[in-house]
């Protein structure tokens, strides 16, 4: 089993190694753990060993963290959005004189009710971050308000609507949308909930990274042996750094290499190794991989990677297709979505280059580990795209 050839690009991080702050402290990380594990539904979700896959390409094992039953959402975003949610209100709750040391368990009980239902969290998103918030103010009490661009899929708008926010609908990419949460938010005294970090915010992003970092943890729990490489998906980069600070917790500065996997029409993380520093991308930013349709890096993402990043891939959309194909027509099955499938199509698609193969040092023992972070979000989109 294998996808066709496909033209990418790749580049190694001439940063690598680069001394840098401590973009996620351990301590934020053991109280969002805490918080998480102790949430009705909580479970760890399945590591799934390739082993056709990793026989074409020619390396030791491949293991596939499938994030599609994550909370009922359909991502590894619930671990995120809903946990900084959780957050903001706490803080909010706190400055407010109402409660000092409000819990998940009492917000989610409805203990501060009305307090908490007079306040307002909002973002921007393609899809699962959205779902993600929109659940987490639900589940703890406060209003929701969800902006969208315009190619956001009718599918994932109604997933957002169904948890109780409002959709607004923004004209442009991601970012515009980005733009329009936080002019509605300063205007009327809104909180974003955003998994992007720029100068001047940068809390609420580093308590949904912590919150991804346990898919990370989980993962290496699970998996047999330590892995030689992990490939992960771009977008703003939040969750590559997340993996990338939890594979150094639990391995050390020797852990494996970090690939980040991009669509060729929304590198932007590429674009920033390149220019060796934070660069936007311009232009439409049209990919099928929704969830990585982002043209600006996250500051606190940008300042782990560009250090610790190995390097940087971007791939053709037709390589998400190809997997997500590829996934489907297996036995037993993976359902994976459009953006699920980046990391695993990089590897795929280097493994069998020459040239990559041996600049990432891909062999006959490397263990990789690839993150599936979506299942079918869109089931209408899924089942055309994949032709189930």
């Amino acid at each position: 089993m294998s996808i066709p050839n496909r033209p990418f690009r790749l580049i190694l991080n001439r940063h690598l190694g680069t001394p840098g702050v401590t973009v996620l402290p351990e301590g934020g990380f053991r109280r969002a753990r805490e918080e998480i594990t102790g949430w009705d539904g909580y479970a760890p979700t399945p590591l799934l060993p390739l082993e056709e896959l990793a026989t074409a390409a020619r390396i030791g094992a491949l293991h596939w963290k499938d994030e599609g039953g994550r909370f009922g959402l359909g991502s590894f975003k619930a671990l995120g959005g809903a946990y900084a949610v959780l957050r903001l209100l706490q803080a909010e709750l706190a400055r407010g004189g109402v409660a000092n040391n409000a819990t998940g368990a009492e917000l989610a009980a409805g203990q501060y009710r009305e307090a908490a239902q007079a306040i307002t969290v909002t973002c921007a998103t393609d899809g699962n971050h959205g779902r993600s918030v929109a659940w987490g103010a639900k589940r703890f009490g406060a209003r929701c308000v969800i902006f969208v661009h315009e190619g956001v899929s009718q599918g994932r708008r109604d997933a957002i609507a169904a948890y109780g926010a409002e959709i607004r609908v923004v004209p442009g990419t991601y970012d515009d949308a980005v733009r329009a949460a936080q002019r509605e938010a300063t205007e009327r005294g809104w909180f974003v909930v955003s998994d992007t970090s720029y100068p001047g915010y940068t809390e609420v992003p580093r308590d949904v990274m912590q919150g991804y970092r346990l898919m990370a943890e989980e993962a290496a729990d699970s998996i047999p042996a330590p892995p030689t490489h992990v490939f992960i998906q771009g977008g703003v980069g939040g969750l590559a750094a997340a993996v990338s600070v939890q594979m150094r917790a639990r391995y050390g500065l020797d852990g494996p290499r970090l690939v980040v996997v991009e669509p060729e029409r929304a590198a932007c993380l590429m674009a920033s190794a390149e220019a060796g520093e934070a660069v936007s991308v311009e232009g439409e930013l049209d990919t099928i991989m929704a969830g990585l349709a982002c043209g600006e890096p996250s500051l606190l993402a940008w300042q782990e990677l560009e250090r610790a990043s190995f390097a940087f891939m971007a791939i053709p959309d037709a390589s998400a297709i190809d997997c997500m194909r590829l996934l489907a027509r297996r036995r037993p099955r993976v359902v994976a979505g459009e953006s699920a499938v980046a990391g695993l199509a990089g590897l795929l698609l280097a493994a069998r280059e020459p040239f990559a193969r041996t600049a990432l040092g891909l062999g006959e023992d490397s263990r990789v580990l690839v993150f599936g972070t979506e299942g079918a979000t869109d089931p209408e989109l899924y089942a055309k795209l994949t032709q189930v």
